[in-house]
């Protein structure tokens, strides 16, 4: 069975996809992408190290909280001042302004009281190491 569409042939999403699409937060003139924390996690030796772009924020705006293993990054970018030019006007720009977050799950617990962040050139790196496990223990039974 073809699945059911909205207003077709006019536009040619799933009524999901749309439904998805309209319940999305409004995001005005803006690339999407520009408004993302993007990560790299690589698991090495005992800990994960995460890798985030946060270009043009500074690092007393950024915010990181780990809980069990989860991962969560925020970060605001603040407009200094307004720009304004000689006898002209601002006729675009394109500079994004606000908050973002980011959070993910690890697959393991992190060991948050070895945990390490340094932020330098845009890019935050956590090194978070892995809480070590305990072994379960056999209880003999008297």
């Amino acid at each position: 069975m073809a699945s059911l569409r909205l207003f077709d042939p006019t536009l040619n999403d799933p009524l999901d996809t749309m439904f998805r699409r309209f319940m999305a937060p409004i995001r005005m003139d803006r690339n999407l992408e520009e408004l993302d924390i993007r990560v790299d996690v690589v698991e090495k030796n005992g800990a994960f190290k995460v890798r985030a772009d946060l270009p043009g924020v500074k690092k007393e705006d950024i915010n990181v909280r780990i809980d069990g293993n989860i991962v969560q990054i925020d970060a605001e970018t603040k407009r200094e001042k307004d720009i304004k030019e000689d006898d002209g006007k601002v006729l675009r720009s394109e500079r994004y302004y606000g908050a973002v977050s980011r959070s993910f799950s690890l697959a393991q617990d992190v060991d948050e009281s070895k945990a390490i962040a340094k932020y330098e050139n845009g890019v935050l790196t956590l090194e978070l190491p892995k809480k070590t496990t305990s072994v379960s223990k056999r209880l003999e039974i008297s």
